[in-house]
């Protein structure tokens, strides 16, 4: 299995965040087959708005606004992708990151409408 890891970059997006969110974070760049990066986790107001002007969110009740969010990209052949193949490896890695800890976590690529493959969640109902 590959031994990825946190860049500086990335832990510094975690900043902010739960520690329970951070703590899947890590433990998922331990296990997974993807590489990735951090590329957002705690929000101001003021950038949730320009998000949803720009139709980049659909909501100003993020969870990214109380660290309770983070959006994570895989990271192939030296840069990020949005390419969807790539999400699936990422997200089983903090899935089972987040069964491991016990953290009840929500992947916007399971969501039914505005599927967000970089978007993972703590759940609303174990985490206000």
């Amino acid at each position: 299995m590959p031994n990825y890891r946190l860049s500086n970059k990335s832990k510094s997006k975690l900043v902010g965040l739960h520690p329970d969110l951070v703590a899947v974070v890590e433990r998922a760049i331990k296990i997974t087959k993807q590489d990735f990066s951090v590329l957002e986790g705690l929000r101001t107001k003021e950038r949730q708005r320009m998000l949803l002007r720009t139709g980049k969110s659909t909501t100003m009740n993020s969870r990214h606004l109380t660290g309770h969010a983070v959006d994570i990209a895989p990271y192939v052949k030296g840069s990020i992708s949005w390419d969807w193949k790539y999400y699936y490896a990422m997200a089983d890695a903090m899935k089972q990151a987040a069964k491991e800890l016990g953290v009840a976590l929500e992947w916007g690529g399971d969501w039914k409408s505005f599927k967000d493959g970089p978007h993972f969640q703590l759940s609303r109902s174990k985490y206000k």
